[in-house]
């Protein structure tokens, strides 16, 4: 198997985390988290440590940082002592935090389309009102 960049794997970490597949997250002060992920592809555990940014996801936030870990018992105690620093640091805002997580543009799906000829939704729609409405 190819070993990837450093950037590669910071991609990879931010996209896991965007998927809501991080095992335990939490946010610090200045827009900051960090998170805890395994990556089912390699079986490797990481901790990620970034930022936010502007650009959706089109650049990896500055300051980003990532460490790497061969199992998860060792990831685990490793983010239980970063986390541990940052509250003694106040730099800890929340513990379980979601925050920021998911692309504004996988966000869920459409309910209907924008130029759709009806506004009710086929799917939703309650027989009882339904009937009502009919003269």
């Amino acid at each position: 198997m190819q070993e990837r960049s450093e950037e590669q794997v910071m991609s990879r970490l931010l996209e896991l985390e965007n998927d809501g597949q991080a095992e335990r997250r939490a946010q610090l002060s200045g827009e900051r988290f960090l998170s805890l992920l395994n990556d089912p592809d390699t079986g490797r555990s990481y901790i990620l440590r970034h930022g936010t940014d502007d650009t959706e996801g089109a650049e990896i936030p500055p300051g980003t940082e990532f460490y790497e870990y061969a199992s998860t018992d060792l990831a685990q105690r490793a983010y239980d002592q970063l986390l541990e620093e940052s509250r003694r640091a106040g730099e800890l805002v929340e513990e379980d935090s979601t925050d920021d997580i998911g692309d504004f543009e996988t966000s869920g799906a459409e309910v209907r389309d924008l130029f759709a000829d009806s506004d009710e939704d086929e799917l939703s729609r309650d027989p009882v009102i339904s009937e009502e409405e009919q003269p």
